[in-house]
């Protein structure tokens, strides 16, 4: 019959007979772990040992190692959280606390190459040499905000003041200006004089960023070889890209402490490589192995960082890293001032990198893998050094730990690639919503930034390079301090959906609102101008780039926490990997002069309403236990928004209610009908 078929599909085998089933189909709340692959156990009364069905493959059968429910590792040693975490202190221990140290630390150095792009590819002010700053005034006032490229080359979210030029003027590495006063501004020049000026074979460059020289005045990054800064940007990000996915399932198969030694030891290599740079294709070249091993750093210690805290500390544990990585952030024009020349500057933001090599001798592998993994000799071996360190007496182990694991240690290990979260039903879901999430808010950034600091808004605060600079990174501070009181009262998933209704929000009046503003400014009785309208852009733009923010960041760490520990850094590889390519949508941007951008915006507003509705399908990991197989993942089910009142019948299946309605219309249609007592898909109903 087709649900034997089915049955002898899924590897319960044509004999086996389904058990009675409760009236309502459920399972009762003590089997919701035995339908797991964690090993039965009998009954505290003597009674007969229940048998779960053996864990399902991705793929829909049974794994070929676990034909058997003897086959599955102790319930004691699969459950971290519950009993080897409390076994080893918590986070109480001190050898845990040095760990989470030692994961905070490099976070400040990621912060400086991750926006070292600001500073080293800086589009600075430039005027053919011989010509004065006169000359490159006047392209700067009547062209620079119009996108005409001939005497200006500038980041459209980064304008520029001629007001303190003076003081850019002589941090320049000009060589035919002086120093003296400012000549009146000629006329605006028209589109022939624009032309003839990019025919200038020398150039004087003026550069904001508190530089003598960067990679743009090095080799003359302007007019037709513009274009090559935007590459230059592109090979960092493409880098990280590749890093990513690339490192993501590595570190799955070999473990987090190799991929993150190696990626240290090749970022130096390439970081410091790219301060000897000969030509930009060199640069760009190296700058994307360089993201390729910073990837690698990143998802490593991210990884490392969860699967080393118990459930109440995961969030303030990963806060902390976010705010040392602002901090690089916000040290970086002060390192910058002080270097002077980009060479120096790129060499200063790797070297600290050498301290990561003593990780070498004093960072272990995560035990969390390595029990998830059923890699448990050398988890025994990582347990006793912990106990060492903590000065613990092993004796001390009332749950059995140490026992239970002594009896594994001939298992086999048992690896999983990302690849296999396919054939899942509702982890592949929770990734690709994360994932969507992750691209829309880092995507929909950009836009807010441009609003804000584009052509179209004329305020003089934030013409100022540095103005500019510190006013993204205090949004990306308050969102990340918002963040922190938010998904303490709201839960991860209440406090993820309240960042995207209002940067969705904040798209909509931005695109709407904004319009009808701009029409009715145009009557002379309507008593509004454009300085309404300007206002009324810098508000939500600050209120969308504050929220979108907080999506991506949010996105990243849920994804850590409802991803099981075998597959979790190819989840997390994915996850980020959606926010490079949501990033790497403004220099594309920006290398079409702009061309696009209102689309590109629209897009990504609708995909705030789609991201809106699917959020709602997310469970909520506050306070849980992280999944540590396939298994447990796929069990990870949404939970209602709000709950239900007392007395109440619950609208949504919990996980002890999760059954598989895969063929009842085939069955119904073949005239098959399900024994007395089972479920859907064979499984037990005790």
């Amino acid at each position: 019959m087709a649900i034997d078929r089915r049955r002898e599909a899924a590897g319960g085998g044509p004999g086996r007979q389904p058990a009675p089933a409760e009236e309502n189909g459920s399972l009762p709340p003590g089997d919701a772990a035995a339908s797991t692959p964690l090993g039965g156990r009998a009954g505290p009364g003597g009674g007969a040992e229940i048998q779960p069905l053996p864990p399902l493959h991705p793929g829909g059968g049974p794994h070929s190692s676990c034909c058997s429910a003897a086959a599955a590792p102790s319930l004691l040693l699969l459950d971290y959280d519950g009993s080897v975490l409390p076994f080893l202190g918590g986070l109480g221990g001190g050898y845990q606390k040095t760990l989470v140290l030692l994961t905070w630390i490099p976070a400040l150095f990621i912060g400086f190459s991750q926006f070292s792009d600001s500073f080293l590819l800086d589009q600075p002010n430039f005027w053919c040499r011989g010509a004065g700053k006169g000359t490159e005034l006047a392209g700067v006032t009547t062209t620079g905000r119009g996108g005409d490229m001939g005497n200006w080359t500038s980041l459209p979210t980064t304008p520029f003041s001629t007001a303190p030029w003076e003081a850019a003027g002589n941090r320049s590495n000009s060589s035919g200006a002086d120093g003296g006063d400012t000549p009146p501004l000629p006329s605006p020049p028209d589109k022939g004089d624009n032309a003839s000026n990019c025919n200038c074979h020398a150039w004087d460059y003026g550069i904001r960023a508190g530089l003598v020289q960067n990679v743009v005045s090095k080799w003359d990054l302007v007019c037709d070889n513009a274009w090559k800064v935007h590459i230059a940007k592109f090979s960092l990000l493409v880098g990280l890209i590749f890093g990513y996915l690339i490192t993501g399932c590595i570190a799955d198969w070999v473990g987090r402490r190799p991929v993150l030694l190696f990626s240290i030891i090749f970022i130096l290599i390439f970081g410091l490589t790219v301060a000897l740079s000969v030509n930009v294709t060199m640069f760009s070249t190296l700058r994307f192995f360089e993201g390729f091993c910073l990837a690698g750093i990143i998802l490593t210690l991210y990884a490392l960082r969860i699967e080393l805290c118990p459930p109440g500390k995961r969030f303030m544990i990963t806060m902390v890293a976010s705010f040392v990585a602002m901090a690089g952030q916000f040290l970086m024009p002060g390192l910058a001032a002080l270097c002077r020349d980009w060479q120096v500057l790129q060499a200063l933001i790797i070297c600290p990198f050498l301290l990561m090599l003593l990780y070498w001798s004093i960072f272990p592998e995560s035990l969390r893998w390595l029990m998830a993994t059923q890699q448990f000799e050398s988890a025994k071996r990582l347990i006793l050094h912990f106990t060492q360190k903590n000065r613990m007496n092993p004796e001390g182990d009332i749950k059995g730990v140490m026992p239970e694991l002594e009896k594994e240690l001939s298992r086999r290990p048992k690896k999983v690639c990302i690849v296999k979260v396919v054939g899942t039903r509702n982890l592949w879901k929770n990734i690709v919503v994360l994932c969507v999430n992750s691209l829309t808010g880092y995507g929909i950034h950009h836009c807010f930034a441009r609003s804000m600091m584009g052509h179209e808004v004329k305020v003089p605060l934030l013409e100022n390079f540095y103005a500019d600079y510190y006013t993204t990174a205090s949004i990306a501070l308050v969102s990340c301090l918002a963040m922190c009181v938010v998904v303490r009262f709201l839960g991860r998933r209440g406090g993820l959906l309240l960042f995207m209704i209002l940067t969705a929000l904040a798209s909509l009046l931005q695109l709407g609102l904004l319009n009808l503003i701009g029409k009715y400014s145009q009557h002379p009785d309507s008593g509004m101008s454009d300085s309404v309208k300007d206002k009324f852009s810098i508000a939500f733009s600050i209120v969308g780039m504050f929220a979108s923010h907080a999506v991506g960041s949010l996105s990243v760490f849920f994804c850590a926490e409802v991803t099981p520990t075998v597959i979790r850094c190819g989840g997390l590889g994915l996850v980020l990997a959606s926010a490079g390519f949501g990033m790497l949508t403004a220099p594309i941007i920006e290398l079409h002069n702009q061309k696009g951008y209102f689309l590109h915006h629209i897009i990504f507003a609708c995909c705030t309403l789609i991201c809106i509705i699917c959020i709602l399908l997310l469970p909520e990991s506050r306070d849980q236990n992280l999944p540590e197989n396939i298994s447990n993942g796929e069990h990870y089910t949404r939970q209602p928004l709000l709950p239900h009142k007392k007395g109440e019948q619950p609208l949504l299946l919990t996980n002890a209610e999760l059954k598989d309605y895969s063929g009842l219309h085939d069955a119904a249609a073949s005239g098959d009908t399900l024994p007395e007592g089972a479920t859907a898909n064979g499984m037990k109903a005790m």
